[in-house]
């Protein structure tokens, strides 16, 4: 199936979790935010998170300060 990740269409294997997407990027788990259709995807939630045929993955550094 196909997911759109940061604007690039991949292609990924049914049933592929948000915690798998990110290992198969060699992105580091605790490194990035997470989100999928618009939507923040905690770290927690990753891991139950199945990627379906269109979603829109985005990649990004997490924010903090004040």
């Amino acid at each position: 199936m196909t997911v759109r990740l940061d604007d690039r269409a991949i292609t990924v294997a049914i049933g592929t979790t948000l915690a798998q997407l990110l290992a198969r990027e060699g992105r580091a788990q605790d490194a990035v935010a997470t989100a999928l259709n618009g939507r923040f995807v905690p770290r927690a939630a990753r891991e139950a998170t199945p990627l379906r045929d269109g979603d829109q993955v985005l990649f990004f550094q997490p924010i903090v300060g004040g």
